[in-house]
């Protein structure tokens, strides 16, 4: 009979064994649902982000210089619609090219692994040492791996390359749609203003609703950050001001200055 280090026999452990096994996989189950939402996080602020400050750039350029309302609707529409094909488009066709290249390296690191079997074995041994880890132990512990290709593959692929199989094999529309759908909502608050208020009231409104909207993405993004709330939230709005005042300058002053034709204001 198989006795464990305490003296008891194995057979009643099993159970216990048997539940710890069943708690584990469900916990790093729901970490790694997590860690992929929270990787959403980037595509969700920079769509809002991007959609809020280029949108409220358009409508503040068409109230400057036609005083209407209407082009303005139809300015800030136009634009938002664009922005989010443009954006979705952009996400998943940078998203796509990440993952082919990804599978290409893993490829390549899978064709090292099958066929210089020694070789991946010392890189890893040699990984773990630099890590840290005692040459013997490094050595012990990579010859353990080599035993298990698909583990080694992994090893060597996370370590070597940086990449986790579930970068290399996630999906790329799920992040093309929260990036377009967040560029949508984010434009359409400059906008709405126009749709109720008058023009020379409605600029200034959605000025301080599109920044109140960026304060309190930061403010939110501090919940998973771990940032100070006011810190997070006043470096996203500090940032995209400072990206719509150069838009601005850029479009409007600077070809003023230079004698050329900029943006009607």
């Amino acid at each position: 009979m198989d006795i464990t280090t305490d003296g008891r026999p194995a057979a009643l452990d099993a159970p216990a064994t048997a539940y710890r096994h069943a708690w584990l996989s469900e916990h790093l189950a729901e970490e790694k649902k997590s860690a992929a939402w929270l990787g959403e996080i980037r595509e969700i602020v920079f769509g809002a982000q991007d959609g809020l400050v280029s949108t409220l750039a358009v409508v503040a350029t068409v109230a400057g210089a036609t005083g209407a309302t209407f082009p303005i609707v139809i300015a800030g529409v136009a634009s938002a619609l664009a922005g989010v094909f443009s954006m979705a488009a952009g996400e998943y066709i940078g998203s796509k090219s990440q993952r082919e290249i990804f599978d290409a390296q893993i490829a390549n690191e899978r064709e090292e692994v099958e066929e210089r079997p020694g070789e991946s074995e010392a890189e890893v041994g040699f990984m773990l040492a630099e890590e840290g880890m005692g040459d013997e132990d490094a050595a012990k512990v990579a010859a353990l791996m080599a035993r298990h290709p698909e583990v080694l593959l992994r090893t060597m692929v996370s370590k070597e390359l940086g990449i986790q199989f579930e970068d290399a094999h996630g999906g790329v529309i799920q992040g093309a749609i929260f990036m377009g759908a967040a560029f949508g909502l984010g434009a359409l608050v400059p906008i709405v203003p126009f749709l109720f208020l008058p023009v020379g009231l409605a600029l200034p409104v959605a000025a301080i609703l599109t920044g109140a909207v960026l304060f309190g993405i930061g403010v939110v993004k501090s919940r998973w950050t771990r940032r100070s709330a006011l810190a997070s939230g006043l470096e996203v709005l500090v940032l995209a001001a400072v990206a719509g005042g150069a838009g601005y300058l850029f479009g409007t002053v600077l070809p003023s200055l230079l004698g050329v034709a900029g943006i009607a204001v």
